[in-house]
């Protein structure tokens, strides 16, 4: 995936955890983060950022910020719709009889729904932007509503489907995801159910460019 409309610039602060204050050529502007995780590692102020533009013209800011430049790292993708827009274009290469964005299945809506001959499969993505001494790591913030989508697969695996979460590791150089247990044990706990219940685990490595994303390798968990 590529966002067709990019600038450069100079991170300055977060105020809260929807906008930030970045440097445009000399000047201060308000912009929108496309992730509401924490993000603390990445977005020290003077890094380099990426923002896109916003194709909705009624908006109050004009900015999205999608990636920023993290020292030993390069570029790392942290716009949290990007994982499913990037696994989307992935799944079309796959060669899949069906492919349903936004399943619904027990109290969630699951990421993917896919078929191949009588084969009924379910996909939850999860975008990974944590990065610790060459690992990755997920999430950088408690998330109830991932432990959800676990137990809904879980379930789905007993009722039939192959049932898998994929990690887009939205950096480069990564091939492998841990749970984050220093912060959401539960998480953990559920992803470890999930590995014994029969859920496949796998991890999407990618190549991160200023204003691109592209999944170059799939590892099994």
């Amino acid at each position: 995936m590529t966002y067709p409309d990019t600038v450069a610039g100079t991170f300055i602060d977060r105020p809260n955890r929807f906008i930030a204050r970045v440097n445009i050529g000399g000047g201060v502007e308000t912009v929108h983060v496309k992730n509401t995780g924490r993000c603390r590692e990445l977005l020290l102020p003077g890094v380099p950022v990426v923002l896109a533009a916003s194709e909705n013209p009624k908006r109050k800011t004009r900015y999205d910020l999608v990636a920023v430049k993290k020292a030993g790292r390069g570029w790392v993708n942290i716009d949290s719709q990007a994982p499913n827009k990037v696994v989307g274009e992935w799944l079309a290469q796959q060669a899949y009889d069906r492919i349903q964005p936004e399943y619904a299945y027990g109290e969630s809506r699951l990421d993917f729904y896919l078929e191949k001959g009588r084969r009924q499969y379910l996909l939850e993505v999860k975008g990974c932007t944590l990065e610790i001494d060459g690992v990755g790591y997920f999430p950088d913030a408690p998330t109830q509503r991932g432990v959800k989508h676990i137990r809904e697969l879980i379930k789905a695996a007993q009722d039939g489907y192959t049932c898998t979460i994929a990690f887009v590791i939205q950096m480069n150089g990564i091939r492998e995801v841990r749970p984050n247990t220093a912060t959401h044990p539960e998480f953990g706990a559920a992803l470890s159910e999930a590995k014994r219940a029969g859920v496949h685990v796998v991890f999407l490595c990618c190549e991160v460019r200023k204003a691109s994303l592209r999944i170059v390798e799939s590892i099994r968990g």
